[in-house]
């Protein structure tokens, strides 16, 4: 069967099986409601990122079963997200789940080697915390789904020098962002589905898997800046949060693109366009910018970093101000 041919049998396949889900989550009542952390106001179905899970096996079905461990692993830490979503679950029974799962894909890496412990350590305290902070990022509407794309397309771009993985398992992922933001990237108010833990979870694993790999192939680890805009919004709003001496268990709306979309009335479509492109700009340049790869990393940091804290003390004080009116 021609490629253009699986590929739209594959898309067709994932606009069914979104809508079928989209029935599912609303016969049982399987929604997001608002409350005072949230940038949402509206009720609307969670949970419809778990379309991402579902290409993974899709893809398989159609590939063949090339990365058995990174399927069970993806499987379980995206079931225990959506379990999580229907009904909250213990910090503990999550955090056992993403560390197994991290297992898996370390077998899928053919990493798992005692005399290397420390460095896989490492991998798994870095990679549990990325999978966490794309959890914390879901915010708003379109940003895990944009993003993601913005991730995806470079990590493509790669791949045609490269060739660190089946090209069809990052189009197929691509595919699967696309249906689900048709759903989501959608002014505040208007998206018929939120990702929910399964979705925004569910794809920073699905991500790990090329990325990993482009990193192992190479040896370049400057490659994670394919995730830079994400890792330093997360970072340094946990920071902020350490130095206001709050608990950072508990629910806020304290990272830069909530401030955007919530204090500054920002359109969530504006400001998920805007992390999008900002990601882009910074991963396309560390392609072409491929001999100064760690000078690279080190000023493309520091410049987002430095934005930040700037965008912080310029309009943070908004968010204090929200904060003292709802106490």
């Amino acid at each position: 069967m021609p490629v253009y041919c699986t590929y739209s049998i594959i898309f067709v396949l994932l606009v069914v099986l979104e809508l079928a889900y989209f029935r599912i989550a609303d016969h049982f009542h399987i929604i997001d409601k608002p409350n005072e952390r949230s940038s949402h106001n509206t009720i609307v179905l969670r949970g419809g990122g778990i379309l991402f899970l579902l290409s993974a096996w899709l893809w398989s079905l159609f590939y063949g079963f090339q990365y058995p461990w990174f399927l069970a692993g993806l499987t379980l830490i995206a079931g225990i997200s959506f379990a999580d979503d229907i009904h909250s679950l213990p910090d503990s029974v999550r955090l056992i789940a993403h560390f197994v799962a991290m297992f898996l894909l370390f077998a899928e890496f053919g990493i798992l080697h005692i005399e290397s412990w420390w460095l896989i350590l490492l991998a798994l305290i870095i990679c549990v915390g990325i999978i966490n902070a794309y959890n914390f990022m879901d915010g708003i509407n379109g940003i895990t789904g944009g993003y993601s794309l913005a991730v995806l397309i470079p990590l493509m771009v790669l791949n045609y020098r490269l060739h660190f993985i089946d090209m069809s398992y990052i189009v197929v992922a691509m595919m699967a962002c696309i249906v689900f933001c048709f759903f989501n990237f959608r002014p505040k108010g208007k998206a018929k589905c939120f990702a929910g833990d399964v979705g925004s979870i569910g794809m920073a694993f699905m991500l790990l898997l090329p990325l990993g790999k482009l990193i192992l192939q190479t040896g370049d680890c400057t490659y994670i800046l394919l995730l830079v805009v994400y890792g330093v919004d997360t970072i340094l709003t946990i920071c902020h949060r350490i130095l206001l001496h709050e608990n950072l268990g508990q629910a806020h709306r304290k990272h830069a693109f909530q401030i955007m979309a919530n204090e500054l009335t920002i359109s969530h479509v504006v400001v998920s366009l805007f992390y999008t492109i900002v990601q882009l700009l910074v991963s396309f340049g560390l392609i072409y910018i491929s001999h100064i790869h760690w000078i690279y990393f080190i000023v493309a940091t520091a410049v987002l970093c430095g934005a930040y804290l700037l965008f912080m003390k310029k309009y943070y004080h908004l968010h204090a101000e929200y904060l003292e009116k709802i106490k």
